[in-house]
C-alpha cells in the first residue's frame, strides 16, 4: 500500500479528482444495488437509504470535485506580516499526504459516514485501510469495487475484515492516522492502542445531543422535529435529540404536542445490550418522580417503540449517556440561563439545537457546547457537504467533512525561502550590532513603533552585513 500510496501522491490533485468525479457517477447509476448492499436497518423505511446515505455521499463528492484543487493548493504567504529582519524571505504552507489512513467504520450508517471519509482520504493522496463493522462488510465492499471500476489505482484502498483485531493489527503495523466513528468505550480503547504508535486520529464518537425550545418557537414544528429525529434510523443517530430542554411556560404545551407523535410511532428492533441500558436508565427515572409517555417498555422483547419521559432532570443517567434507543427526555427549565447550566451536566457535545425567534436561537446557538448546532430544524442541515462535522469532550476529537475534514487527511508543512545574498545572522554579533538589535526592538515593538526608524536600522544592519563580507 505504502508503495501504491507514493505514486498516487505523485498525481495531480486534479488526476485524483477524475476518479472521484467517476466514482460519483458510478454511485448514481447504481444507487439501488448500494442501497440493496447496506440492507434493511431498523427504523428505515424503504428507499430512506437512498436519502440517508447515498445522496450525501453524492453530494460530498461533488464538493471535492469543486474545492479540493484550491483547498489543498500550496497557500503563498506575501510580505504582510513578515517581520523586517525577515526581508528576502518567500514563505508557503503546503498539505502533503500522511500516507496510509485506517477508517473504523460505524454500523448506524454503514456506507455514509465511512464513504466520505474514504474519499477525502483519497482526494488528498492518501491510501486507505477500511475497518466495517460487524455486519457491515457489504456496502464497503461494493463502494471499493466502484471505485476499482472508476480507476482507482490497485493497492490504494484494501477492506479489512469487521473483526476488532483487524483493526489492532493494522494500528500495529503503522498506520499513518485514524478516523474513529463509533462509542466512547470504542474510543478509549483505540486510543490506548494509538498512544504506543503516538498515531494521531480523528474520533467522532457518540453523543446525548440537547434541544432547546425558545419562548416563540412554533410548537407543532418543534414537536414534529423531535419526533422525527428521535425515530430517524430507529433512534441509532448520533446527533438524535435525546433532552429536550423547555421552558416552564412551553414544557406542557410541547408534551402535548409530542404525546400523540409518541404514541403512534411504529416500533424498532433494539439490540439487546441496549435495552438492558434503557431499561436501567428507565426504571432510575422512573425513581426520580419521571412520568413516562409511550407504550410499555419491556427489555425481553426484541422491539422498542419511542419513549417520552416528561419532567426529567439533568442529573438522571438518561440525560447523561448515550443510548442508540428512540428516547426523548423533556426538562421544564427557567430561561435560557438555566437550561445552559442544566445542559452541561452531560460531558457530550456533539450536535445541539435551538428552537426560537432566529435572532434569539441563533444568540444562544453561539453559547451552546457542541460541534454543530442547527436552528429551527434537526440533524437534516448537518449532511451539507461544506460544513465540518465533529465533536467536543466526550463526543470526540476532530473533523470530518467538509473542507476541515479534507484538510484532516493532510499533514502541514511550511517551506520558507531566502533570495539574495543577505544572510546577516551568520555573522557573530559584535558590540555595535547588540547596540542595533535593542534600537531595533525599541523601535519596531516599543510604545509608537516607528516604522521608518525599523527600516533605517535593517538598512544599517544590512550594510554592516555587506561591508564584513
Amino acid at each position: 500500500m505504502r508503495s501504491a500510496q507514493a505514486a498516487w501522491e505523485r498525481t495531480a490533485v486534479a488526476g485524483r479528482l477524475d476518479v472521484v468525479a467517476r466514482l460519483r457517477r458510478l454511485i448514481a447509476r447504481d444507487a439501488r444495488a448500494l442501497a440493496d448492499a447496506v440492507g434493511e436497518r431498523p427504523g428505515r423505511a424503504p428507499g430512506e437509504t437512498a436519502a440517508l446515505e447515498i445522496l450525501p455521499l453524492l453530494d460530498a463528492c461533488r464538493f471535492l470535485e469543486r474545492e479540493a484543487v484550491a483547498l489543498l493548493a500550496p497557500r503563498k504567504l506575501g510580505s504582510r506580516g513578515r517581520p523586517a529582519w525577515l526581508f528576502g524571505v518567500a514563505a508557503e504552507i503546503r498539505r502533503d499526504p500522511l500516507g496510509v489512513v485506517l477508517v473504523i467504520a460505524p454500523s448506524n450508517y454503514p456506507l455514509f459516514l465511512p464513504g466520505v471519509q474514504i474519499v477525502q482520504a483519497l482526494a488528498a493522496g492518501n491510501a486507505v485501510l477500511v475497518k466495517p463493522a460487524p455486519g457491515c462488510v457489504a456496502p464497503m465492499d461494493a463502494l471499493l469495487g466502484l471505485l476499482g471500476e472508476a480507476g482507482l489505482p490497485d493497492g490504494l484502498c484494501h477492506l479489512l475484515d469487521a473483526s476488532v483485531e483487524a483493526g489492532r493489527e493494522a494500528i500495529a503495523a503503522g498506520v499513518d492516522k485514524v478516523v474513529l466513528t463509533g462509542s466512547v468505550a470504542t474510543g478509549r480503547r483505540v486510543s490506548a492502542d494509538l498512544a504506543e504508535h503516538l498515531t494521531p486520529a480523528v474520533m467522532e464518537l457518540s453523543g446525548n445531543d440537547a434541544v432547546f425550545v425558545l419562548p416563540g418557537a412554533d410548537p407543532d414544528m418543534a414537536a414534529r422535529a423531535l419526533a422525527y429525529g428521535v425515530r430517524l434510523n430507529g433512534g441509532a443517530t448520533c446527533i438524535a435529540p435525546r433532552r429536550v430542554f423547555a421552558d416552564r411556560s412551553l414544557a406542557l404545551d410541547l408534551e402535548r404536542r409530542l404525546a400523540p407523535l409518541v404514541l403512534n410511532a411504529a416500533p424498532v428492533a433494539v439490540p439487546e445490550r441496549i435495552r438492558q441500558q434503557v431499561a436501567r436508565l428507565v426504571e432510575e427515572a422512573e425513581a426520580a418522580g419521571c412520568r413516562l409517555i409511550g407504550r410499555p417498555f419491556r427489555a425481553e422483547e426484541p422491539e422498542m417503540a419511542p419513549l417520552l419521559v416528561a419532567d426529567a432532570v439533568p442529573e438522571l443517567g438518561l440525560l447523561r449517556e448515550d443510548i442508540f434507543a428512540p428516547v426523548l427526555s423533556l426538562v421544564p427549565v427557567a430561561g435560557e440561563e438555566d437550561a445552559l447550566a442544566a445542559s452541561s451536566h452531560c460531558d457530550y457535545a456533539l450536535g445541539a439545537a435551538v428552537f426560537g425567534p432566529e435572532k434569539r436561537a441563533l444568540a444562544l446557538a453561539g453559547r451552546i457546547r457542541a460541534g454543530a448546532v442547527t436552528v429551527n430544524d434537526l440533524i437534516v442541515p448537518t449532511a451539507d457537504p461544506r460544513l465540518p462535522f465533529g465533536g467536543r469532550g466526550a463526543s470526540g476529537f476532530g473533523t470530518t467533512r467538509g473542507a476541515e475534514g479534507l484538510l484532516e487527511m493532510t499533514a502541514l508543512k511550511a517551506v520558507a525561502v531566502r533570495g539574495g545574498r543577505f544572510r546577516p545572522h551568520y555573522d557573530p554579533l559584535g558590540p555595535a550590532d547588540s547596540a542595533m538589535m535593542f534600537d531595533y526592538i525599541e523601535a519596531a515593538h516599543g510604545s509608537g513603533g516607528r516604522l521608518p526608524a525599523v527600516k533605517r536600522l535593517v538598512r544599517g544592519l544590512m550594510g554592516r552585513s555587506a561591508s564584513r563580507t
